[in-house]
């Protein structure tokens, strides 16, 4: 089934079923994911999603980074979050786009579409070197 949005870009922080792995089927709970690849194909968009989650902050591991309020409030604010949250690059998951698997979110400031918000410039960084850790180098 086609997706009603245009795809995302990478970069971009979506409202997604991330789901429980290694299940594939969508997640019960919609959660931020940001978007690390998007390949267009003849049967629609293929979004490469990391798995974003407000748990644990507290340690980050190798291959996630965060995007704390305190830290950074452009980031954060760029990025539409509503908490403090760590994105780990070791759960990469490949999502059709379609409404199964991507949700308008319940603040939509971006219009009746899955975009909660976009990663800042000053986040690349981190976000570099959290999926060159989560690669292995």
């Amino acid at each position: 089934m086609a997706s009603p949005w245009k795809p995302p870009v990478v970069g971009d922080i979506l409202w997604s079923h991330f789901p429980e792995l290694p299940d594939v089927d969508p997640g019960p709970k919609p959660r931020p994911a940001l978007v690390a690849q998007v390949t267009i194909r003849d049967d629609g968009a293929v979004v490469a999603v990391v798995y974003g989650t407000s748990q644990r902050l507290d340690r980050l591991l190798p291959g996630e980074f965060a995007i704390r309020k305190a830290q950074n409030p452009a980031a954060f604010a760029l990025a539409g979050l509503s908490f403090d949250t760590k994105f780990n690059f070791k759960q990469i998951v490949e999502l059709p786009w379609t409404d199964a698997s991507f949700k308008v979110p319940p603040r939509a400031m971006h219009g009746q579409n899955p975009m909660l918000g976009t990663l800042h410039p000053s986040m690349m960084q981190a976000a570099r070197a959290a999926y060159l850790a989560a690669a292995g180098g």
